[in-house]
Order: C-alpha cells, then structure tokens, then sequence
C-alpha cells in the first residue's frame, strides 16, 4: 500500500473553498434522484396505466437502461480527466434535465426508452461520478470526512424526492411531475456549475485540504501526472481483484431491495412495512457514513471494506429471519450500516491507491462494475424465487459473496500489486 500522506500544516484560520465544493457536490448527489431506482419506483404504476407497457416491459428497460449507464460513466470520467468534472457538469446536467422533458413529453416505446435510458445514464452514474471526482481533488487527508459529507445527498434524496414525486403525481399527473422534477435539478445543478464549482484547488491558487504546500505523496514519481497518463487500469489484474469485491454490495443490496416487498410478506409482513422501514435505511446511512468518514482516514479504505462487508453478511442472515416488525427495522438498520459504510470506501479507496491525477480512468471503470453488479442482482434472486418457491436458498447463495469478497482482498492484496505496479511505473 501508497504510504499515506504525511499530514499537511492546515491553517486552522482560514476557510477552505473546499467547503464549498463538497456542498455543492452533495447538492449533486441530491438531484440524481429522478434518475434513481428510489424515485423511478413511485412512478411505475402511473406509468403503466398510462402507456399501457406491461411491468416486464417496464423492467427490461429497467435492466437495459442500467447497462447503458454502466458505459455512459466509463465515458464521462475519461472527459473528466481531459477537461475537468465542471464543464461535465454543466453538460450532463442539461442532458439530464432534457430527459426528465423527455419522460414527460415521450409517446411511444422508442421515445420512452430513450428518455428512460437518459434517466438512468446521466443520473445514476454520470452526475455521481463527477461530483465524487471533484471532491477527490479538493481532498487528500480529510477526504474521508469531504466524501461522508458530499454523501448525505443521497440519503437526504432518498428522504425528499419519493414523497415529493408522489405529491407531484397526484397533484397534476407522472408527465407534469417529471417535468418539475427536472426543472427543480436544472435549478440545483446549473447554477452551482457555473458559478461555485472550480475542478482542482491549484486552478485558484490553493493545494488540497487548504495545505501550504502539494500533498506529499504527490511528489512520488508513480503519482505525477506523467505517470498517471499511461498507467493501466482495465488490463490490470489487480485492479479487477479489487473493483469485483467492491461491486459485491451493489449487486446483493440491489437483489434484496427490489424484492423486498415480496420478502416480507413471504414472511407475513405488509407492503406498507416494506416501503416504510426506508426511512430507518435513510438515517441508518447517513449516520454510518458520517462516522465511518472519520474513521477511514485513520484505518484506511480496506478495513473499513471488510467491516462494511461483515454487515453486508449480517444483512443476509437477518433477511432469512424478517417475520416481526423489530427485526424489519433491524435489518434495514444493517442494510443502511453497509451502505453507508460501502459509499465511504467507493469513494476513497481508488484516490488512496491511484492518487489524484487520472483518476477519472480508475473511477469511472470501478463505478461501471459496481453497476453492471447492481443491474444484474435482482434477476438471480429472482430465479432462485422461481425455482423453489422462497427467497431463503438464493439468499445464502447471495450471503458467500461477501465472505468471498473479504478473501479475495485478504488473501490476494490486490492493493499490494497496485502498490508494486505503480511503484515499477515511476520508476521507469
């Protein structure tokens, strides 16, 4: 592993515009909500009474719409490396402001695929992506904490937006409510672009974290610009040893939540307790990932990814013995610790070992795995469901990945093969 940075003379009187970066990130974060699976959800029933598309045809876009997203980041992250995270943002954020129009205005399965697929695209990887890089610039010994904070837009999204969208849908229709949904993110993300955002701390005269000098760690040759330029990322075995690990809780938190109406009330619970316990997952995530983001700075990201997949494992175990009202809450408690927990280590753990320059290469090919994971969670459990009449076999199915996560990262050290190939790299 890197050596960390040693840590930097901060000047403890003078405030850091970094501040405002990870607000106006976490501002990000929040409006990618109409393109989340969370807010989708409270449209589909209107949906389908409207077009008349049946709910396999709804959920194949779903599928095929997550896919597309799955690529679209891998794109957006490399345009992030070359001209900087806020001109990204400006345009997705239009693009994704267009698609909300889109879903408002579209007739026909063409057009709604196309709206749809923008949706999932632009908001569920490509406006998460630039503001997770954007605070990664700004931060390299308090990233930790800048990430937690920049994170609780998504919960805060998660609590606003689904009750908003059905407020909206029975006050003037699904259409109407996309299109103020997608003025409300025109409103929150423009502005703030053009006017708040600036791509990297040097770009007005300031080092990372209101340092008086660059990072330490920075002035290694393996994390110079020049090195970053031609490291390899997707043909790096040690790379994949790492970004597969990490798509493990996309893809079983996913497989548990879109089936977790049915969970419940295969264990005699109600659809209303299913949707309702999403407010504990809510809380239970922001205040993981605010405690969590202080810890990391001191453990560093791995073992904070063995903890969040200890609870990632628990969550399986728990979902095999949800029949009371208090052991919902406990399970979805669980559920917002590892995701809570997972958001912190996404979103530190390639800037710790990669460092700043590039990094958009790096984070846009493990966001594109851990979505590619989710896309395809849900299918399986499904088949399993199918197969033998319960959700319990595909669960202990699902409940090996995590334990087989934590022997990929223990066993083969993935980060020590990063370590060792930058370390050849710079010394080239």
């Amino acid at each position: 592993m890197p050596p960390d940075a040693t840590p930097q003379v901060i000047g403890p009187r003078r405030f850091f515009y970094g501040w405002v970066i990870v607000v106006t990130s976490a501002m990000v974060v929040f409006s990618t909500g109409p393109g989340q699976s969370f807010v989708f959800s409270i449209f589909v029933d209107s949906m389908i009474e409207d077009t008349g598309f049946s709910r396999s045809t709804i959920s194949a876009l779903y599928a095929v719409s997550t896919g597309l997203s799955a690529l679209m980041v891998v794109l957006v992250s490399r345009l992030a490396d070359r001209w900087g995270a806020r001109l990204n943002l400006i345009m997705v954020g239009v693009a994704f402001g267009a698609a909300c129009f889109g879903m408002a205005f579209s007739v026909g399965l063409v057009a709604f695929y196309l709206s749809f697929a923008g949706l999932r695209a632009l908001g569920q990887g490509s406006l998460s992506i630039n503001a997770t890089l954007l605070v990664n610039q700004w931060f390299v010994t308090r990233r930790g904490r800048a990430i937690a904070l920049m994170g609780l837009g998504f919960p805060l999204s998660n609590a606003v937006l689904p009750p908003l969208s059905r407020f909206l849908i029975d006050a003037y229709g699904w259409r109407e409510a996309y299109a103020l949904l997608g003025v409300l993110v025109l409103l929150l993300i423009i502005p703030a672009a053009v006017f708040l955002i600036r791509n990297r701390p040097e770009d007005v005269g300031l080092f990372p974290d209101g340092a008086d000098h660059p990072p330490l760690i920075e002035q290694t040759p393996a994390f110079s610009p020049a090195a970053a330029a031609s490291r390899p990322v997707m043909r790096s075995l040690a790379f994949w040893m790492l970004a597969a690990p990490l798509a493990t809780p996309g893809l079983v938190v996913t497989a548990l939540v879109f089936h977790q109406t049915s969970i419940f009330e295969q264990h005699g619970l109600s659809a209303t307790l299913a949707a309702a316990v999403f407010v504990v997952f809510a809380v239970s995530s922001a205040a993981t990932s605010l405690v969590v983001g202080f810890v990391v700075e001191r453990t560093g990201p791995l073992r904070l990814f063995v903890f969040s997949m200890c609870a990632l494992f628990t969550v399986c175990l728990l979902a095999l013995v949800v029949t009371s009202v208090w052991m919902a809450v406990l399970y979805v408690a669980a559920m917002g610790v590892t995701g809570g927990s997972q958001r912190i280590v996404q979103g530190v753990i390639w800037a710790h070992y990669y460092g700043r320059f590039g990094l958009g290469r790096v984070q846009g090919a493990a966001m594109m795995a851990g979505i590619t994971g989710a896309a395809g969670g849900p299918l399986p459990l499904a088949l399993f469901r199918d197969l033998t009449g319960s959700y319990d076999v595909g669960v202990l199915v699902m409940a090996a990945l995590p334990l087989l996560s934590i022997a990929t990262v223990l066993l083969g050290r993935p980060e020590r093969r990063i370590e060792a190939g930058l370390a050849g790299q710079g010394g080239g």
